[in-house]
């Protein structure tokens, strides 16, 4: 997968002339923590990014010496390009999803503006990672159950667990190895509320058996 396939593609972009308080409303408008500044709306290439700190940052303290007034005056004519971060780390079109969010982590940001020939063509955010992989991975509000089979990590409990399951007719919609060397565990979650047979099944198998716990 690729991060083109889970981008966000209509991108709210703004120029750097844009004021900060201007940048402010737009953000909370539309509900987003991060505006790419580009050199124009025409060419929509990025020169910077700003995000929700960057403004609250800007924003003068309680103890300026100035009277409310003046403050306002100030605020009121700064524009994003006096605050906005201008090296900003991004991503192709055709990075690979794994790639990304390791740059992401590496870095540390919550956001990487998409380029393609220096446009700006999308913005992958935590949010995109989170309900457009993590969630269907995990099968984040799915129905079912989840159980946790301890000693199945390996590849012969994987299979001897997951012939129990087909046998009973079930279906599994998820499954993963947590990385646990000690326990080689094996999370999977079915299709059923009734989880009691294929559970005493499993454990008469020899393994130890766990309800996990995912409802919110």
């Amino acid at each position: 997968m690729f991060v083109k396939d889970i981008m966000t593609k209509n991108v709210i972009t703004i120029t750097g002339d844009t004021y900060v308080l201007d940048a402010e409303k737009i953000m909370f408008s539309h509900k987003i923590g991060r505006l790419p500044i580009v050199d124009s709306i025409e060419n929509g290439r990025l020169v910077g990014i700003v995000t929700k700190d960057d403004v609250l940052k800007a924003s003068p303290s309680s103890t300026t010496p100035y009277n409310q007034r003046q403050l306002f005056y100030l605020v009121s004519k700064l524009t994003v390009k006096e605050i906005m971060k201008t090296k900003v780390i991004t991503v192709t079109p055709e990075t690979t999803i794994e790639k990304a969010v390791a740059i992401a982590q590496k870095h540390r940001v919550g956001s990487l503006p998409v380029i393609e020939d220096e446009k700006v063509v999308g913005i992958l955010t935590t949010n995109d990672v989170f309900y457009k992989i993590l969630n269907p991975l995990l099968g984040i509000g799915e129905t079912g159950t989840r159980l946790t089979v301890y000693g199945a990590g390996t590849c012969d409990g994987f299979h001897r667990v997951t012939d129990m399951i087909v046998k009973a007719g079930l279906k599994v919609k998820t499954f993963w190895i947590p990385k646990d060397p000690a326990g080689k565990s094996l999370v999977i979650h079915l299709d059923t509320e009734d989880i009691l047979p294929i559970k005493e099944e499993i454990e008469k198998a020899g393994f130890k058996v766990e309800l996990r716990d995912f409802k919110v």
